[in-house]
Protein backbone atom coordinates (compact mmCIF):
# COMPACT_ATOMS: atom_id res chain seq x y z
CA UNK A 1 0.00 0.00 0.00
CA UNK A 2 1.36 3.12 -0.66
CA UNK A 3 1.57 6.19 1.52
CA UNK A 4 -1.15 8.56 0.89
CA UNK A 5 0.27 11.86 -0.41
CA UNK A 6 -2.07 13.97 1.56
CA UNK A 7 -2.92 12.64 4.57
CA UNK A 8 -3.64 16.43 6.22
CA UNK A 9 -7.04 16.16 7.75
CA UNK A 10 -9.24 19.11 6.99
CA UNK A 11 -13.02 18.25 8.47
CA UNK A 12 -14.27 21.29 6.66
CA UNK A 13 -11.64 23.25 4.34
CA UNK A 14 -14.25 26.20 3.61
CA UNK A 15 -14.98 26.74 7.29
CA UNK A 16 -11.12 27.52 7.65
CA UNK A 17 -10.81 31.12 7.87
CA UNK A 18 -7.57 31.83 6.16
CA UNK A 19 -4.84 33.88 8.16
CA UNK A 20 -2.22 35.98 5.57
CA UNK A 21 0.88 34.01 5.26
CA UNK A 22 3.68 36.56 6.80
CA UNK A 23 6.93 34.94 6.55
CA UNK A 24 8.17 33.88 3.07
CA UNK A 25 11.56 31.16 3.12
CA UNK A 26 13.10 31.78 -0.53
CA UNK A 27 15.61 29.42 -2.13
CA UNK A 28 18.30 30.58 -4.04
CA UNK A 29 20.13 27.97 -3.74
CA UNK A 30 19.26 23.59 -3.35
CA UNK A 31 22.18 22.40 -2.40
CA UNK A 32 24.83 22.87 0.87
CA UNK A 33 28.50 22.56 0.64
CA UNK A 34 27.89 20.85 3.89
CA UNK A 35 27.45 16.98 5.09
CA UNK A 36 25.85 17.29 8.49
CA UNK A 37 24.74 13.93 9.51
CA UNK A 38 21.85 14.68 10.83
CA UNK A 39 20.31 17.13 7.92
CA UNK A 40 17.07 16.11 7.10
CA UNK A 41 17.15 17.54 3.57
CA UNK A 42 19.63 15.53 2.36
CA UNK A 43 19.67 12.54 4.00
CA UNK A 44 16.17 12.67 4.95
CA UNK A 45 13.04 10.94 3.61
CA UNK A 46 12.51 13.30 0.34
CA UNK A 47 15.35 13.41 -2.20
CA UNK A 48 13.38 15.97 -4.60
CA UNK A 49 16.09 18.44 -4.07
CA UNK A 50 18.17 16.58 -6.87
CA UNK A 51 15.35 17.53 -9.29
CA UNK A 52 15.39 21.12 -8.70
CA UNK A 53 17.70 23.72 -10.24
CA UNK A 54 20.48 24.59 -8.36
CA UNK A 55 20.37 28.28 -8.59
CA UNK A 56 17.25 30.35 -8.55
CA UNK A 57 16.38 31.65 -11.71
CA UNK A 58 15.86 35.84 -12.60
CA UNK A 59 12.48 34.62 -14.17
CA UNK A 60 11.39 32.85 -10.86
CA UNK A 61 12.79 35.62 -8.37
CA UNK A 62 10.31 38.04 -10.19
CA UNK A 63 7.50 36.23 -10.20
CA UNK A 64 7.99 35.13 -6.80
CA UNK A 65 8.17 39.06 -5.68
CA UNK A 66 5.26 39.56 -7.65
CA UNK A 67 3.31 36.79 -5.91
CA UNK A 68 4.35 38.06 -2.77
CA UNK A 69 3.54 41.57 -3.38
CA UNK A 70 -0.09 41.27 -4.86
CA UNK A 71 -0.51 39.35 -1.36
CA UNK A 72 0.92 42.41 0.53
CA UNK A 73 -1.27 44.40 -1.21
CA UNK A 74 -4.43 42.35 -0.55
CA UNK A 75 -4.32 41.73 2.65
CA UNK A 76 -2.82 45.63 3.50
CA UNK A 77 0.29 43.76 5.58
CA UNK A 78 2.25 46.78 6.81
CA UNK A 79 4.79 44.38 7.76
CA UNK A 80 6.49 41.03 6.46
CA UNK A 81 9.73 38.62 6.14
CA UNK A 82 11.42 36.83 3.60
CA UNK A 83 14.06 34.17 4.84
CA UNK A 84 16.60 33.80 2.01
CA UNK A 85 17.20 30.08 2.27
CA UNK A 86 19.10 26.30 0.94
CA UNK A 87 21.01 24.59 1.06
CA UNK A 88 23.84 27.06 1.75
CA UNK A 89 22.37 30.50 -0.01
CA UNK A 90 25.44 31.87 -0.17
CA UNK A 91 27.23 29.22 -2.13
CA UNK A 92 26.62 31.71 -5.49
CA UNK A 93 27.81 34.05 -3.55
CA UNK A 94 25.90 37.41 -2.02
CA UNK A 95 24.43 38.60 -5.47
CA UNK A 96 21.45 36.43 -5.88
CA UNK A 97 20.58 36.94 -1.96
CA UNK A 98 20.61 40.43 -2.46
CA UNK A 99 19.05 40.36 -5.68
CA UNK A 100 16.51 38.26 -4.40
CA UNK A 101 15.95 40.81 -1.50
CA UNK A 102 16.01 43.91 -3.60
CA UNK A 103 13.89 42.54 -6.41
CA UNK A 104 10.77 41.58 -3.67
CA UNK A 105 11.27 44.80 -1.47
CA UNK A 106 10.91 46.85 -5.39
CA UNK A 107 7.71 44.63 -5.96
CA UNK A 108 5.81 44.95 -2.53
CA UNK A 109 6.45 48.73 -2.65
CA UNK A 110 5.03 49.03 -5.43
CA UNK A 111 1.69 47.08 -4.77
CA UNK A 112 1.59 48.46 -1.68
CA UNK A 113 1.54 52.21 -3.13
CA UNK A 114 -1.71 54.49 -1.83
CA UNK A 115 -3.00 50.97 -0.49
CA UNK A 116 -1.19 50.27 2.55
CA UNK A 117 -0.49 54.22 4.20
CA UNK A 118 3.30 54.09 5.50
CA UNK A 119 4.28 51.09 2.73
CA UNK A 120 4.76 47.35 4.13
CA UNK A 121 7.92 46.78 5.66
CA UNK A 122 9.89 44.02 4.02
CA UNK A 123 12.41 42.29 6.99
CA UNK A 124 15.34 40.00 5.18
CA UNK A 125 17.68 37.88 6.80
CA UNK A 126 19.91 34.94 4.70
CA UNK A 127 20.55 31.56 6.86
CA UNK A 128 24.12 30.46 6.20
CA UNK A 129 26.13 27.78 7.85
CA UNK A 130 28.90 30.26 8.05
CA UNK A 131 31.59 28.74 6.30
CA UNK A 132 31.30 31.69 2.93
CA UNK A 133 30.68 34.39 5.32
CA UNK A 134 33.75 36.99 4.51
CA UNK A 135 34.27 40.48 5.54
CA UNK A 136 33.12 41.92 2.06
CA UNK A 137 30.14 39.52 1.74
CA UNK A 138 29.08 40.87 5.11
CA UNK A 139 29.55 44.55 4.22
CA UNK A 140 27.16 44.48 1.21
CA UNK A 141 24.51 42.42 3.06
CA UNK A 142 24.33 45.07 5.83
CA UNK A 143 24.57 47.35 3.42
CA UNK A 144 21.21 46.43 2.08
CA UNK A 145 19.72 45.53 5.38
CA UNK A 146 20.05 41.81 5.21
CA UNK A 147 20.66 40.26 8.67
CA UNK A 148 22.69 37.33 8.62
CA UNK A 149 21.29 33.87 10.78
CA UNK A 150 24.22 31.11 11.52
CA UNK A 151 23.35 27.36 11.54
CA UNK A 152 25.41 25.59 14.36
CA UNK A 153 25.68 22.87 16.72
CA UNK A 154 27.52 25.12 19.66
CA UNK A 155 30.00 27.33 20.21
CA UNK A 156 33.06 25.40 20.21
CA UNK A 157 34.75 22.69 17.49
CA UNK A 158 34.01 19.85 19.86
CA UNK A 159 30.32 20.66 19.50
CA UNK A 160 30.45 21.38 15.59
CA UNK A 161 32.09 17.31 14.51
CA UNK A 162 29.17 16.46 13.03
CA UNK A 163 28.40 19.23 10.17
CA UNK A 164 31.26 18.54 7.96
CA UNK A 165 32.27 19.64 4.74
CA UNK A 166 31.66 16.59 2.09
CA UNK A 167 35.36 15.47 1.97
CA UNK A 168 34.85 15.04 6.22
CA UNK A 169 36.63 18.38 7.29
CA UNK A 170 35.69 20.18 9.76
CA UNK A 171 33.45 23.51 9.10
CA UNK A 172 33.95 24.95 12.45
CA UNK A 173 37.63 27.15 11.87
CA UNK A 174 35.45 29.09 8.98
CA UNK A 175 31.95 29.48 10.89
CA UNK A 176 34.48 30.57 14.16
CA UNK A 177 35.71 33.12 11.88
CA UNK A 178 32.26 34.05 10.58
CA UNK A 179 31.15 34.73 14.08
CA UNK A 180 33.52 36.59 15.30
CA UNK A 181 32.71 39.09 12.26
CA UNK A 182 28.95 39.03 13.13
CA UNK A 183 30.14 39.34 16.91
CA UNK A 184 31.88 42.97 15.81
CA UNK A 185 28.10 43.63 13.84
CA UNK A 186 25.56 43.66 16.10
CA UNK A 187 22.79 45.47 13.96
CA UNK A 188 23.53 42.08 11.19
CA UNK A 189 23.38 39.63 13.44
CA UNK A 190 20.30 38.06 13.57
CA UNK A 191 21.21 34.92 15.92
CA UNK A 192 22.12 31.15 15.70
CA UNK A 193 19.69 28.31 14.97
CA UNK A 194 20.77 25.08 17.42
CA UNK A 195 19.56 21.86 16.97
CA UNK A 196 19.60 20.05 20.41
CA UNK A 197 21.72 16.83 20.33
CA UNK A 198 21.37 14.59 24.23
CA UNK A 199 25.18 13.66 23.18
CA UNK A 200 26.04 16.98 24.52
CA UNK A 201 25.95 18.31 28.08
CA UNK A 202 23.40 21.39 28.01
CA UNK A 203 25.45 23.71 29.83
CA UNK A 204 28.50 23.76 27.61
CA UNK A 205 26.54 24.35 24.56
CA UNK A 206 24.38 27.25 26.09
CA UNK A 207 27.62 28.78 27.39
CA UNK A 208 29.54 28.68 24.31
CA UNK A 209 26.61 29.76 22.40
CA UNK A 210 26.58 33.01 24.53
CA UNK A 211 30.18 33.66 23.87
CA UNK A 212 29.52 33.92 20.34
CA UNK A 213 27.84 36.77 21.27
CA UNK A 214 23.88 36.81 19.56
CA UNK A 215 21.48 38.43 19.50
CA UNK A 216 18.86 35.47 20.17
CA UNK A 217 19.36 32.01 19.98
CA UNK A 218 17.13 29.25 18.56
CA UNK A 219 17.38 26.09 20.71
CA UNK A 220 15.30 22.84 17.99
CA UNK A 221 14.48 20.11 18.33
CA UNK A 222 15.78 17.36 16.06
CA UNK A 223 13.34 16.30 13.06
CA UNK A 224 11.28 13.33 14.04
CA UNK A 225 8.04 11.67 14.11
CA UNK A 226 6.33 8.28 14.91
CA UNK A 227 7.78 6.56 11.90
CA UNK A 228 11.45 7.53 12.42
CA UNK A 229 11.71 8.76 16.47
CA UNK A 230 14.91 10.90 17.34
CA UNK A 231 17.92 9.63 18.89
CA UNK A 232 17.21 9.11 22.69
CA UNK A 233 13.56 8.25 21.92
CA UNK A 234 12.44 4.70 21.78
CA UNK A 235 9.86 3.32 18.70
CA UNK A 236 6.14 3.64 19.78
CA UNK A 237 3.67 0.74 18.48
CA UNK A 238 0.72 3.64 18.32
CA UNK A 239 1.16 6.98 18.04
CA UNK A 240 -0.18 9.02 21.48
CA UNK A 241 0.52 10.61 24.85
CA UNK A 242 1.73 8.34 27.24
CA UNK A 243 4.35 8.50 30.28
CA UNK A 244 8.12 8.11 28.81
CA UNK A 245 11.76 9.64 29.88
CA UNK A 246 11.72 13.07 28.72
CA UNK A 247 15.35 13.29 27.45
CA UNK A 248 15.00 16.34 25.60
CA UNK A 249 12.52 18.13 27.89
CA UNK A 250 15.61 17.40 30.32
CA UNK A 251 17.84 18.67 28.29
CA UNK A 252 16.16 21.99 27.26
CA UNK A 253 14.81 22.22 31.23
CA UNK A 254 18.58 22.58 32.46
CA UNK A 255 19.41 25.45 29.96
CA UNK A 256 16.09 27.22 30.63
CA UNK A 257 17.38 27.37 34.43
CA UNK A 258 20.89 28.86 33.36
CA UNK A 259 18.97 31.21 31.25
CA UNK A 260 16.59 32.22 33.63
CA UNK A 261 18.75 32.44 36.80
CA UNK A 262 21.35 34.81 34.95
CA UNK A 263 21.90 37.64 36.91
CA UNK A 264 21.34 39.78 33.28
CA UNK A 265 19.66 38.17 30.48
CA UNK A 266 22.57 38.07 27.78
CA UNK A 267 20.62 37.07 24.84
CA UNK A 268 16.95 35.95 24.15
CA UNK A 269 16.33 32.08 23.76
CA UNK A 270 12.67 32.24 21.63
CA UNK A 271 11.49 29.12 22.68
CA UNK A 272 11.63 29.69 26.58
CA UNK A 273 10.34 33.38 25.59
CA UNK A 274 7.37 31.95 23.61
CA UNK A 275 6.32 29.46 26.23
CA UNK A 276 6.71 32.85 28.72
CA UNK A 277 4.48 34.30 26.75
CA UNK A 278 1.94 31.64 26.62
CA UNK A 279 1.98 30.84 30.42
CA UNK A 280 1.41 35.00 30.68
CA UNK A 281 -1.93 34.17 28.33
CA UNK A 282 0.31 36.35 24.86
CA UNK A 283 -0.28 34.37 21.60
CA UNK A 284 2.84 32.75 19.91
CA UNK A 285 4.34 33.86 17.15
CA UNK A 286 6.40 30.52 16.04
CA UNK A 287 4.73 27.27 15.15
CA UNK A 288 6.76 25.19 17.38
CA UNK A 289 4.93 25.76 20.57
CA UNK A 290 1.09 27.77 20.96
CA UNK A 291 -2.02 27.48 18.74
CA UNK A 292 -1.21 30.67 16.70
CA UNK A 293 -1.84 29.81 12.66
CA UNK A 294 1.14 29.07 10.73
CA UNK A 295 1.91 32.39 8.10
CA UNK A 296 5.21 30.53 6.36
CA UNK A 297 5.75 29.40 2.94
CA UNK A 298 8.46 27.99 1.36
CA UNK A 299 9.42 29.04 -2.36
CA UNK A 300 11.68 26.47 -3.73
CA UNK A 301 14.18 27.39 -7.16
CA UNK A 302 11.80 26.17 -9.36
CA UNK A 303 9.10 28.23 -7.63
CA UNK A 304 7.45 25.39 -6.95
CA UNK A 305 5.41 26.93 -3.12
CA UNK A 306 5.64 24.31 -0.60
CA UNK A 307 4.96 23.86 3.19
CA UNK A 308 7.90 24.17 5.82
CA UNK A 309 10.93 22.18 4.94
CA UNK A 310 10.60 20.25 8.03
CA UNK A 311 7.60 18.43 6.33
CA UNK A 312 10.05 16.53 4.13
CA UNK A 313 11.12 14.59 6.85
CA UNK A 314 8.06 12.84 7.06
CA UNK A 315 7.99 11.22 3.29
CA UNK A 316 8.46 12.04 0.04
CA UNK A 317 6.25 14.86 -1.19
CA UNK A 318 4.96 15.42 2.49
CA UNK A 319 5.91 19.53 1.70
CA UNK A 320 4.63 19.64 -1.50
CA UNK A 321 1.33 21.72 -2.80
CA UNK A 322 1.24 21.09 -5.93
CA UNK A 323 1.50 25.08 -6.84
CA UNK A 324 3.88 27.58 -7.98
CA UNK A 325 4.44 31.13 -8.61
CA UNK A 326 3.98 31.11 -12.41
CA UNK A 327 0.75 29.68 -12.03
CA UNK A 328 -0.70 30.31 -8.74
CA UNK A 329 -0.95 33.28 -5.60
CA UNK A 330 -0.46 32.98 -2.20
CA UNK A 331 -4.03 33.14 -1.68
CA UNK A 332 -4.73 29.63 -3.36
CA UNK A 333 -1.87 28.50 -1.41
CA UNK A 334 -3.78 29.03 1.86
CA UNK A 335 -6.57 26.94 0.55
CA UNK A 336 -4.39 23.97 0.39
CA UNK A 337 -5.43 20.82 3.23
CA UNK A 338 -1.76 20.62 4.65
CA UNK A 339 -1.82 24.55 5.06
CA UNK A 340 -5.08 24.65 6.26
CA UNK A 341 -4.80 22.46 8.66
CA UNK A 342 -1.97 24.00 10.06
CA UNK A 343 -4.60 27.42 10.65
CA UNK A 344 -6.77 25.43 12.42
CA UNK A 345 -5.40 26.20 16.38
CA UNK A 346 -6.94 23.54 18.89
CA UNK A 347 -9.38 22.37 15.89
CA UNK A 348 -6.33 20.96 14.32
CA UNK A 349 -5.33 18.90 17.03
CA UNK A 350 -5.00 15.46 17.78
CA UNK A 351 -8.09 14.05 20.32
CA UNK A 352 -5.67 13.03 22.60
CA UNK A 353 -4.29 16.58 22.91
CA UNK A 354 -7.89 18.27 23.29
CA UNK A 355 -7.80 17.07 27.09
CA UNK A 356 -4.56 17.87 27.53
CA UNK A 357 -4.11 20.65 30.55
CA UNK A 358 -1.01 22.23 28.85
CA UNK A 359 -2.75 22.03 25.17
CA UNK A 360 -2.55 25.79 25.02
CA UNK A 361 1.12 26.49 25.09
CA UNK A 362 2.58 23.63 23.25
CA UNK A 363 0.22 23.44 20.79
CA UNK A 364 0.42 20.12 19.60
CA UNK A 365 3.98 20.97 19.00
CA UNK A 366 5.85 20.84 15.70
CA UNK A 367 3.32 19.99 13.02
CA UNK A 368 6.06 17.54 11.39
CA UNK A 369 7.12 15.75 14.41
CA UNK A 370 2.96 14.70 14.89
CA UNK A 371 3.33 11.92 11.88
CA UNK A 372 2.13 8.42 11.43
CA UNK A 373 2.66 6.39 8.55
CA UNK A 374 -0.91 5.86 7.30
CA UNK A 375 -2.80 8.13 9.67
CA UNK A 376 -1.18 11.44 8.80
CA UNK A 377 -0.50 14.14 11.11
CA UNK A 378 -3.38 13.96 13.86
CA UNK A 379 -1.77 12.45 16.93
CA UNK A 380 0.49 14.00 19.36
CA UNK A 381 3.88 15.40 18.88
CA UNK A 382 6.51 12.52 19.38
CA UNK A 383 7.99 14.91 21.74
CA UNK A 384 4.65 14.72 23.56
CA UNK A 385 6.22 13.99 27.20
CA UNK A 386 9.15 16.17 26.49
CA UNK A 387 7.23 19.27 25.22
CA UNK A 388 5.17 18.82 28.69
CA UNK A 389 7.65 18.06 30.75
CA UNK A 390 9.87 21.38 29.44
CA UNK A 391 6.70 23.50 29.88
CA UNK A 392 5.74 22.20 33.25
CA UNK A 393 9.04 23.35 34.37
CA UNK A 394 8.90 26.60 33.29
CA UNK A 395 5.64 27.58 34.69
CA UNK A 396 7.30 26.26 37.96
CA UNK A 397 9.79 28.26 37.84
CA UNK A 398 7.50 31.38 37.05
CA UNK A 399 5.40 30.73 40.15
CA UNK A 400 8.53 30.89 41.96
CA UNK A 401 9.28 34.56 40.92
CA UNK A 402 6.15 35.41 40.87
CA UNK A 403 6.20 34.29 44.68
CA UNK A 404 9.28 35.71 45.32
CA UNK A 405 8.13 39.47 44.05
CA UNK A 406 5.28 39.23 45.90
CA UNK A 407 7.57 38.91 49.41
CA UNK A 408 7.10 34.78 49.64
CA UNK A 409 3.52 34.86 50.25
Amino acid sequence: MDEPRWPHRVLDPDAVRPVPLRQFVLKVHSRCNLACTYCYIYRGQDASWRERPTRVAEGTVRRTARRIAEHAAAHRLTRLRIDLHGGEPLLGGAGPVLAYAAEVRRAVREAVRGVVPGGCEVVATVQTNGTLLTPRTLDRLAAARVSVGLSLDGGAARLNTRRTDRRGRPSWPAVAAAARLLARRPAAYAGILCTVDLATDPGDVYRSLLALGPPGIDLLLPHGNWAAPPPGIAPAPVPGRRARPTPYGDWLAEVFDLWWDAERMRTGVRLFQEIVALLLGAQSTVESVGLSPMVAVVVDTDGSIEQTGALRSAYEGASATGLDVFHHSFDQALRHPGVAARQLGAKGLAPECLSCPVREVCGGGNYAHRYAPYSGFLHPSIYCADLERLIRHVAARLSETDKAGRGGS
